[in-house]
């Protein structure tokens, strides 16, 4: 493969891959714990975009507050987890990667 060819493909890449990280930026999930005791949303960089704490749950105390958030944001991670591999994916699909 001549360097031409090769610059090309890395111009290429380094293009989808900005790309993607523009929709990651865009994108929101959602994690939620219990029947909605609290919602965690954020983007697919990781940032929080909103936290929903249903008030019923305050009468539990804050250890049952706080296991609600934690809950709540590892499945929000999860979930961001799972569209960060899929957008980056097909952003690098086909393309040869350095071994």
């Amino acid at each position: 493969m001549d360097m031409d060819a090769l610059m090309q493909q890395a111009k290429e890449l380094q293009d989808k891959v900005a790309a993607a990280q523009d929709l990651l930026g865009k994108t929101s999930v959602k994690g939620l714990a219990g029947a909605g005791d609290c919602i965690v949303e954020m983007s697919g960089k990781y940032d929080l975009l909103n936290l929903t704490i249903n008030p019923a749950i305050l009468s539990r105390g804050a250890d049952a507050v706080v296991d609600a958030v934690k809950t709540a944001f590892i499945d929000a991670k999860a979930k961001a987890d799972a569209t960060i591999d899929r957008i980056m994916g097909e952003a690098t699909a086909g393309m040869p990667m350095p071994e």
